[in-house]
């Protein structure tokens, strides 16, 4: 899951990754996040936690040191770097959920949407955006799609969504698919 881990933002994308967090517990599912617990990224991991849901926190050494780690994660992977983060993330989720975010949140979701184009993974890319605060990134894509800089199915990797139970519907509907051709 990516999301914000900006303290300043409106309180709606905080209790939409409340809503995230309770939704994927009540589902079974387990969440694995960048280990912080301030913003979108520490209500999600409460939310599936007080639900019963298993949590992984990976989190940047640097940022531990900052003291936002979340240390009520199930499991909290301290790693040395961001790549290291993104890595291990990548490797421990079935799935990857992406909802508002800053800069970071951006290039999370386009490493695992290009990588996932490029037949690099099989799992679900999907992007919860109810207000639409990720169009224009959507909308650029469509744009160097049409200028011939973007294969017309890479577009389909992305699965937009714009509530919680749409979200978690996409996901389980493609991991269904992989499963059932494998």
């Amino acid at each position: 899951m990516y999301c914000a881990s900006s303290e300043g933002i409106d309180p709606r994308y905080v209790d939409l990754a409340t809503e995230l967090g309770t939704a994927l517990a009540a589902r079974g599912h387990s969440l694995v996040s960048g280990g912080g617990r301030v913003s979108m990224m520490g209500a999600v991991a409460r939310a599936a936690r007080a639900g019963g849901a298993h949590t992984v926190g990976v989190i940047p050494q640097a940022l531990v040191s900052l003291e936002v780690a979340d240390d009520e994660a199930d499991e909290l992977l301290v790693v040395p770097d961001m790549r290291a983060r993104k890595g291990l993330m990548d490797a421990r989720a079935d799935a990857f959920v992406t909802l508002p975010g800053g800069i970071g949140t951006v290039e999370e979701l386009m490493e695992v949407w290009t990588a996932r184009a490029l037949g690099m993974h099989r799992k679900p890319v999907v992007l919860l955006d109810p207000w639409d605060d990720l169009l224009p990134l959507v909308d650029l894509a469509i744009s160097l799609r049409d200028k011939g800089f973007v294969r017309a199915p890479a577009l389909a990797h992305l699965l937009r969504t714009s509530d919680v139970a749409q979200a978690l519907d996409a996901v389980e509907v493609e991991l269904a698919g992989v499963a059932s051709t494998t």
